[in-house]
């Protein structure tokens, strides 16, 4: 299968800039993968969906303020970096710009020396391996120098971090946001959980693997980038019993999907645990667990529209893609969702 098989057109004027003031409010458009029909609905319906019994699965990490601007000691030009994930102790992997001005050995200055990376080693794909030296905490310095990592598509700027976040988030480590958990409130979540459904949580700290762009040809040439995971045994017990009694299983987002597969066994079950992940689903693949999914509009070519496509169907997928376009949905991070039921 060709990468370009998953290129679609999109008026840039549908990019969403900005979220929407009430987070339920953004529009959602209903895919049945099996009939193709679609439906045009409101977010704060998707309650509509669920029944009791079945099992809500939700990805509660939380976004650190990634995006930090240095210098190199000794010289004046900007310096970006993005942290990727934590190694171990104060190591990170990180994305640098412009990457041909940071090499080994390199001290990268930020915040007038309140924090310091020791550039360590270049990636073969281009990453650097870097450890910070400061004084204090780690976090609280980052929150005071670092900026949210919103991808390059959003040229507006952000006027409340916490919009970038998810309601539930947690635990801090991601470089992104698992952005189809921004269209809930807790009032909705509160509803749901009322109606009988089992609300479940686990963590995938999301980093460049998700939306790295597919440069091969043949998208099983391409190569996923590892993030981690951690899933506890209540979690996979909530989902293994609605399995077990038929219920269905709702991913929240393709971050959450990518971890329920990886960690199911070939019969479905749900194994706890923690790892990495870099598993890449596309089209052909056989989903162990998931039965249906929340998430948003995706980039062309993006490893996302190709799970989605694995899900729904490749043509169910661009169809309703078309549909959205035609209606005037916004698209990406802070735009509308899809349910595909």
């Amino acid at each position: 299968m060709k990468t370009e098989d998953f290129y679609y057109d999109l008026p840039e004027e549908l990019i969403a800039q900005h979220p929407i003031a009430d987070r339920e409010a953004s529009r959602m458009l209903v895919l049945d993968k099996k009939a193709g029909k679609i439906e045009h609905r409101y977010f704060r319906d998707i309650i509509d969906y669920l029944n009791r019994g079945d099992c809500l699965v939700l990805n509660d990490t939380r976004v650190i303020p990634a995006r930090l601007f240095g210098r190199r000691e000794g010289k004046e030009e900007k310096i970006e970096f993005l942290l990727l994930r934590r190694l171990e102790g104060d190591q990170w992997e990180t994305l640098v710009k412009p990457g041909k001005k940071v090499r080994p050995f390199n001290k990268i200055v930020f915040g007038d020396g309140l924090l310091v990376a020791d550039v360590l080693d270049i990636e073969e794909d281009g990453t650097r391996i870097v450890e910070f030296s400061y004084d204090g905490i780690f976090e609280e310095i980052l929150d005071k120098l670092g900026q949210m990592p919103l991808p390059p598509y959003i040229k507006e700027k952000l006027k409340d971090k916490e919009r970038y976040q998810t309601v539930y988030s947690k635990h801090e480590g991601s470089a992104a946001a698992p952005t189809a958990g921004l269209h809930f409130t807790k009032r909705l979540l509160n509803d749901i959980k009322d109606k009988g459904v089992d609300i479940a949580f686990l963590t995938l700290h999301v980093g460049l693997g998700t939306f790295r762009p597919v440069k091969v040809e043949n998208i099983e040439e391409h190569h996923m980038h590892a993030e981690y995971y951690n899933i506890s045994k209540e979690t996979a017990q909530k989902i293994n019993i609605a399995k077990e009694k038929g219920r269905n299983v709702i991913a929240v987002g393709t971050t959450t999907v990518r971890t329920l597969e990886t960690v199911a066994t070939e019969d479905g079950i749900v194994v706890p645990g923690k790892g990495w992940t870099d598993i890449f689903i596309y089209p052909g693949y056989t989903f162990k667990v998931v039965d249906k999914l929340i998430t948003n509009f995706h980039l062309p070519e993006s490893t996302l529209l190709m799970l989605v496509s694995a899900l729904a169907g490749r043509d169910n997928i661009f169809h309703a893609y078309n549909e959205a376009i035609k209606k005037r949905y916004r698209f990406y991070s802070f735009g509308d969702a899809m349910f595909i039921k």
